[in-house]
């Protein structure tokens, strides 16, 4: 563990960094949550300022070759779970609560198909259950647009200015937009690419029935990467789901709406642990609310 700073910790465990806050004491799973692909562990900060407390740990991972995580040598799903479980039990955190957008929410599916046992519920935000269509063509359209300005010259920074506001819904601040670009700015390219190629590779689109846990799903109204549409097919095909979507947030939905992203977490949380929430109790449906 390195300094703390007004209750937020920067915590290392097995060659990965988090932002931590709140009561490691705490008998409740703690919240685990991974960004996306332009993210680092700053991306889920109005979470842990909103939820944060004696009772409630929350951790934000850097992804591997992110900010203060090593990277891996070779990265795909598997190896991403490896290293989350790796860094879980070396912070004493056997059943856990993760919390993953878009890319993040794909590694979370993956750990609770893979690690069933440590897994107490999901939330999902702005996610998929499968990258792309049935073939190869989004693919590839994919790769080029992002891949394209990379093997141009141009920076992460500038590729960062025109990426984020492309996928913020209207009523995104100042703020979150600045945040957002600083965030995906920092990353470095060698990461990127290597996180971007294996972004596409993912496919739980058959597997839904795996996932046992409890899941919250959170959708942006004005998400065109993880469209509203898509998650409510997703929650219709898990066990357990209940599906939030705010009606004019983007895909960076638990930056730009994180009030209403944090009540409905908060709402999820307190469900599973009394067992007894109306909204997101253990009754095998699938809910929709909109914010």
């Amino acid at each position: 563990m390195t300094g703390t700073q007004g209750g937020l910790r920067r915590l290392q465990a097995a060659g990965t960094g988090f932002l931590a806050a709140g009561g490691p004491a705490s008998t409740k799973p703690a919240l685990v949550c991974l960004h996306g692909i332009g993210g680092d562990a700053t991306s889920f900060q109005t979470q842990i300022d909103g939820m944060a407390g004696p009772q409630q740990q929350i951790l934000s991972w850097d992804m591997p070759g992110y900010g203060e995580s090593v990277p891996l040598a070779e990265m795909d799903f598997a190896t991403l779970c490896a290293r989350l479980c790796a860094a879980l039990d070396e912070l004493g955190l056997r059943r856990v609560v993760i919390a993953g957008q878009s890319i993040g929410g794909m590694i979370a599916q993956e750990m609770a198909i893979r690690h069933p046992e440590r897994i107490a519920g999901l939330v999902l935000i702005a996610t998929v259950p499968a990258f792309g269509g049935r073939d190869d063509s989004f693919r590839d359209m994919f790769l080029a647009a992002r891949l394209a300005p990379l093997d141009q010259g141009i920076g992460m920074g500038q590729l960062a200015a025109e990426a984020i506001p492309a996928v913020l819904g209207p009523t995104a601040d100042k703020a979150t937009r600045q945040d957002a670009i600083a965030a995906m700015a920092a990353i470095p390219e060698a990461a990127y690419r290597q996180v971007l190629a294996t972004l596409v590779t993912f496919n739980r689109r058959e597997d839904q029935h795996l996932i046992t846990c409890p899941c919250l799903l959170i959708a942006g109204g004005r998400d065109d990467n993880s469209p509203a549409r898509v998650m409510e097919k997703m929650a219709d095909q898990l066990s357990d789901a209940a599906l939030v979507v705010i009606e004019n947030a983007g895909h960076l939905v638990n930056s730009e709406a994180y009030r209403e992203c944090n009540r409905a977490i908060t709402a999820f949380l307190q469900g599973l642990e009394q067992d007894s929430n109306t909204d997101f109790d253990g009754d095998g449906k699938s809910r929709k609310q909109h914010a």
